[in-house]
């Protein structure tokens, strides 16, 4: 079986300045819980690697209106003008990824290869980061893989030995994510018997999570 954690116990693993990749699309299919628990701990310094960082105190936005943040990896900040405001203060490093080319780096971070070529982002500000290697006559991105110290995930379902299943939104980010945490820690909405999942329905497979989240009694998802 799986050990089943509270978010407090979640939030002591993660130390000051942790690279965490957070699931979840504008805050729809994140682990609230965990966030939570990390704004309650005052954690600082933390690098964040995210489609987004939510809205303004939703979702990854909580981390921000905390200060707890020291770096955004994400396709986009539009959502939330407080990251916005870090990143002209100086609070905050952002580095914008275009969408695909970021869920392709964290696919090659956790499938262990160099890096994804791609021709998006060619000739502009998001190349800068990059190295450019010609192929055939022709210039390309080898974008880097990305990897995180932990993956936390948001799931609609989760077994006794971790396996996953997504819904809806969560689909977006969670799985590749959880190839690429060091510590996979998975929030589901709720915790099954074995053999409940049939084995076509499993998005993520649980060799690849470390820990689950517990419902406590008085939290409805």
């Amino acid at each position: 079986m799986k050990q089943a954690i509270s978010p407090q116990q979640a939030a002591e693993m993660i130390p000051d300045g942790a690279v965490l990749m957070i699931g979840g699309f504008m805050g729809v299919g994140s682990p609230h819980r965990i966030i939570d628990a990390l704004v309650d701990a005052g954690r600082k310094d933390l690098t964040v690697i995210a489609n987004d960082t939510g809205r303004p105190d939703y979702g990854i936005g909580r981390l921000v209106r905390a200060n707890a943040l020291r770096k955004v990896i994400a396709s986009h900040i539009g959502t939330n003008p407080e990251t916005q405001k870090g990143m002209i203060e100086g609070r905050i490093e952002v580095d914008l990824v275009p969408q695909g080319t970021l869920a392709e780096r964290i696919r090659a971070g956790g499938y262990g290869l160099g890096g994804v070529l791609t021709r998006t982002g060619l000739n502009t500000i998001a190349a800068k980061s990059q190295r450019v290697i010609e192929i055939d006559g022709e210039d390309w991105l080898l974008a880097s893989p990305l990897k995180a110290d932990f993956a936390l995930l948001h799931a609609d379902r989760a077994d006794f030995v971790g396996n996953l299943v997504y819904e809806l939104t969560a689909t977006n980010f969670n799985p590749v994510m959880a190839t690429a945490g060091a510590t996979v820690i998975a929030e589901p909405r709720e915790i099954v018997p074995v053999g409940l999942i049939s084995p076509d329905n499993v998005n993520t497979p649980g060799v690849l999570v470390n820990f689950l989240i517990r419902r406590e009694a008085h939290h409805v998802a």
